[in-house]
C-alpha cells in the first residue's frame, strides 16, 4: 500500500494543500501549531472515519468554511494485482458526510473502509498505559474498524441504544417519567445483544494481538519482562463461552445494579464501561516503572497493530508517527526502524530532526510546514 498523494481543502488550518509522496519516508518538519498533525489525522481519516483528536466534523472544517474536503491517490496491491484507489471525504460543519471511490459515492462507511489502511502512533498514543479505560476502548475500536469494516455499524447501533438507554434512565432520575420495568427490559435486551457483539470482538482481538505485542515487547525489553493484556468487562466470561452464556452474564450484572442506574440516571454495564487491562510481570503496567518501559509497552502495541494489519489485509499499511519519535530513545527507534524498513510506507511529524537516528533521514524526504502551508 502506498499513498501517492494528499489533497485537502478548508481541513483545519490548510486552505488548498496538495502533497506529492514520492519516498518510502516522508518527515514533516514544523512548530506546534502550524498544522503536522492536521495532515496525518486527514490521512487517518480516510483510513478509518474517526479522528484521534476530536469528535465533531464542525471542529474539522475550516473556521468559516462549510465544507472541507481530504482527496487521496493510493497505490493497493493485492494477489499479485497492483491498481490505483481515488478516495474523497467531504465533511460539512453541519456534520454530513459524502464519502466517494474512484468517483462512485459510497452510501455505506463500511463500503468506503477498506480502502486505505493506517496505524498512526502519536504522543497522545503515550496516554494508553497511564491514562483511562476510554484512551484503551477507542484503540481497539479503531483497530476493528480497520480489521472487519462492518465493526463501525456495530458501534454505531451501540452507541444509538446507549443514548436512548441513558435518556430513558436520566427521565426517570429527573422525574419526568414513572419507572416502567417492561419498557426497561426491552431496553436492557437491545443494549446486551449489541454490547455483546463489541465484547466479542474486542476480546477475540486481543487473543490475536496479545501474542505479537509480547513478542515485540520481550524483544525491545531485553526479554526480561513478560506482557499481558486482557480485556475486562464489568462481568465475568471466558473466551470460549457461548453468546448465550454471554447474554445471561451481561443481563444479571445489568439488574444488579438497576437501583443505582435509576439514581445516577446513567448507563454503567457494558462495552462503554470496559477496561484493557496491561500487565507487566503480573504488576500493573500504570503502576510499573518509569516513563522509558511504558514507552516500550505502547511501542510493542503499535508494532503489533501494525502487524496484524499486514497478516489480514495482505500488505503493509501506512505508518503515521506524530511527533513521537522525540519521545523514544535511539535504541526504540532503531527497533521501530528495523521493523518497517522501508516496506512501510511512513510518515512522521517533528519540530526538530535533532534527534533523529541518521538512517531515518537518509530514507527520507524533507518538507517544512507554516501556517498550513507546506514548501518542499
Amino acid at each position: 500500500m502506498y499513498l501517492k498523494s494528499l489533497h485537502i481543502k478548508q481541513f483545519r488550518n490548510y486552505i488548498d494543500q496538495e502533497v506529492i509522496f514520492t519516498d518510502p519516508k516522508t518527515v514533516i518538519v514544523g512548530n506546534n501549531a502550524q498544522g503536522k498533525s492536521n495532515l496525518l489525522e486527514a490521512v487517518l481519516l480516510l483510513a478509518t472515519l474517526r479522528s484521534h483528536r476530536v469528535s465533531k466534523d464542525r471542529d474539522l472544517v475550516r473556521n468559516g468554511e462549510a465544507i472541507a474536503e481530504i482527496q487521496a491517490i493510493a497505490q493497493r496491491s493485492r494477489a499479485l494485482e497492483s491498481y490505483p484507489v481515488e478516495l474523497v471525504m467531504r465533511m460539512r460543519a453541519s456534520g454530513k458526510r459524502s464519502l466517494t471511490v474512484n468517483s462512485v459515492t459510497q452510501t455505506r462507511h463500511l463500503d468506503f473502509l477498506g480502502n486505505l489502511n493506517a496505524v498512526i502512533f502519536s504522543s497522545l498514543d503515550l496516554d494508553l498505559v497511564r491514562g483511562s479505560p476510554e484512551s484503551r476502548r477507542n484503540w481497539l475500536d479503531t483497530v476493528l474498524i480497520q480489521l472487519e469494516p462492518i465493526y463501525i455499524n456495530l458501534l454505531q447501533q451501540y452507541n444509538q441504544v446507549l443514548r436512548q438507554r441513558n435518556a430513558f434512565l436520566k427521565s426517570i432520575k429527573q422525574g419526568l417519567i414513572q419507572y416502567d420495568p417492561q419498557q426497561m427490559s426491552l431496553w436492557d435486551a437491545q443494549l446486551v445483544t449489541a454490547g455483546t457483539r463489541l465484547i466479542r470482538r474486542r476480546s477475540r482481538l486481543l487473543d490475536r494481538l496479545t501474542p505479537i505485542a509480547r513478542h515485540w515487547h520481550q524483544a525491545i525489553s531485553g526479554g526480561c519482562e513478560y506482557l499481558e493484556i486482557a480485556y475486562v468487562p464489568k462481568f465475568a466470561f471466558a473466551p470460549t463461552d457461548k453468546v448465550e452464556d454471554i447474554h445471561q452474564a451481561f443481563f444479571e450484572a445489568i439488574l444488579q445494579r438497576t437501583i443505582i442506574e435509576k439514581h445516577q440516571g446513567t448507563s454503567l454495564v457494558g462495552p462503554h464501561r470496559d477496561e484493557v487491562a496491561l500487565t507487566i510481570n503480573a504488576t500493573p503496567a500504570r503502576e510499573y516503572g518509569s516513563q522509558g518501559q511504558q514507552r516500550t509497552l505502547v511501542l510493542a502495541l503499535k508494532l503489533a497493530e501494525l502487524e496484524l494489519l499486514e497478516s489480514v489485509i495482505g500488505e503493509p499499511p501506512l505508518l503515521l508517527l506524530d511527533d513521537v519519535l522525540a519521545e523514544l530513545d535511539l535504541q526504540r527507534q532503531d527497533h521501530l526502524l528495523n521493523a518497517i524498513g522501508d516496506r512501510v510506507q511512513t510518515i512522521i511529524t517533528t519540530t526538530h530532526l535533532g534527534s533523529f537516528d541518521a538512517h531515518w533521514l537518509n530514507s527520507s524526504r524533507i518538507f517544512q510546514v507554516e501556517n498550513g502551508k507546506i514548501s518542499f
